[in-house]
């Protein structure tokens, strides 16, 4: 399954079980949202001022951690992500 992002604006329905912009579910726009704030909060708290190169950072490693995951699951071997 491949990511959409959120398209924003009068794309966005909240109407039905899955947004008509993005074909997200809306439970899964709802988990996503919580992550973000969850995650803005403890650079906030933590005091960061670089909060892009933070969430950046944070972005990599998620990516590069899921990759093994799926590779683990997969039972093969993970492909670095560079």
């Amino acid at each position: 399954m491949q990511f959409t992002p959120c398209r924003g604006g009068e794309s966005c329905t909240q109407d039905g079980s899955h947004c008509q912009g993005c074909g997200r579910s809306h439970e899964e726009i709802a988990q996503t949202r919580q992550l973000i704030q969850g995650l803005a909060r403890y650079a906030v708290e933590m005091g960061y001022d670089n909060l892009e190169e933070f969430t950046a950072f944070v972005g990599d490693k998620a990516a590069k951690v899921g990759r093994k995951l799926q590779a683990d699951a997969a039972g093969g071997i993970a492909i670095p992500i560079k």
